[in-house]
């Protein structure tokens, strides 16, 4: 008989329980499988107007909770997606110019 799958990421982040029928109320499991895109050592931003200090667009949005949330761009933010100011060392150590993606409350 075949188990039955329930997602229950809401309550325990990163596991999937699997349920068997037969197990009669035997629960297991797993870890889901994370990616981590690091681009260690080189730039983010190649290309993209490189005459600039930093690179930081922001975009009004009318219905947000926030007056103003900050997206990160660089992949090292340590509270992804959301922008913790990594960004910073990363453009230091590479001397590329990420920055933020801003929403600003209309």
């Amino acid at each position: 008989m075949a188990s039955i799958v329930m997602s229950c990421s809401a309550a325990v982040p990163g596991f999937r329980f699997n349920i068997s029928p037969m197990a009669a109320g035997v629960v297991t499991a797993r870890p889901r499988r994370v990616v981590v895109v690091r681009a260690e050592g080189q730039g983010i931003n190649l290309d993209i107007r490189k005459t600039e200090e930093k690179v930081v667009d922001s975009v009004v949005v009318t219905e947000l909770s926030k007056p103003l949330t900050a997206y990160c761009r660089c992949w090292r933010s340590g509270t992804f997606p959301l922008c913790d100011g990594s960004h910073v060392k990363h453009n230091k150590a590479t001397g590329d110019n990420v920055g933020p993606l801003l929403l600003k409350k209309q």
